[in-house]
């Protein structure tokens, strides 16, 4: 299919080109994948500035979504890509293929010799004190690129950022400790004595913060950028086989676990 890509599609794309570290923080249906695999092309076989590319992703967007993207657009069609999900061999042997672009599921992140990555879903990242987040700390500074997906940066308050965004610079701009990031944008808030149960932003502190990643991140609405008709709402009853249903149940299960995991990971 040929892409045409609509004008803030040009400009996300471009913004990556450009931008060595970048934060794209879109709503769903804006077309982050597309997006960002065009200024991947770009890269490759352009201007020639990476040549190994790694994205992390949930499991079933690392399984089906990147590699549909890639087969769906004309201008892709040079892309090679591997998907490194499946049995610890079928990993390896995805690893060893020659390939562009390497799709692996943040769970099971093995670590090859790459100078790009994009993690889809940089709000997986939030918990600076679990495993996955150390585990990409350890080789951030080998990346030369790195580009950060989420439509929810902060779904839990504005100190899921720090993790998110030390992730992308390293601490440059929301400081490398979390002390020192809830010492600069927060106060306490519910607390017994010494003990401090939460926090709440300063004055100010929302665009303080925004004012500091604002070089990195390009953010947009799907309510601006999108026309779409009104939401209809209907209601079927279908019947399932047993066969059905068990195919149902798992499809479920794998997009609960997908899409729960970084909280289950947090709650450890």
């Amino acid at each position: 299919m040929k892409y045409s890509p609509h004008d803030y599609q040009r400009y996300a794309a471009e913004f990556i080109t450009t931008h060595p570290i970048a934060a794209l923080l879109l709503d769903m249906g804006l077309g982050k994948t597309s997006i960002t695999l065009t200024a991947i092309n770009d890269l490759l076989f352009d201007s020639f500035e990476v040549h190994k590319v790694l994205v992390v992703a949930p499991l079933r967007v690392a399984r089906d979504t990147w590699s549909a993207e890639i087969e769906k657009w004309e201008h892709l069609k040079n892309l090679r890509y591997s998907v490194v999900v499946g049995t610890e061999q079928e990993r390896l042997n995805a690893l060893r293929t020659s390939a562009d672009v390497y799709i692996i599921n943040r769970e099971n992140i093995q670590w090859l010799d790459f100078d790009m990555a994009v993690i889809d879903e940089l709000s997986s990242f939030k918990n600076h004190q679990s495993k996955r987040f150390k585990a990409f700390m350890q080789i951030r500074p080998k990346l030369k690129r790195i580009i950060g997906l989420t439509g929810t940066p902060a779904s839990n308050g504005l100190m899921d950022l720090f993790a998110e965004f030390k992730l992308l610079d390293m601490g440059e701009r929301l400081g490398r400790f979390i002390g020192q990031y809830r010492n600069a944008y927060f106060q306490p808030d519910k607390r017994n004595g010494m003990v401090i149960y939460s926090y709440k932003p300063l004055p100010n502190a929302e665009q303080q913060i925004y004012d500091k990643i604002s070089d990195i991140t390009i953010s947009m609405k799907a309510a601006d950028h999108l026309k779409m008709p009104e939401l209809i709402s209907s209601e079927c009853m279908v019947q399932l086989s047993e066969k059905e249903k068990e195919k149902y149940d798992r499809l479920k299960k794998d997009l609960i676990l997908s899409t729960e995991d970084n909280e289950v990971t947090a709650a450890n």
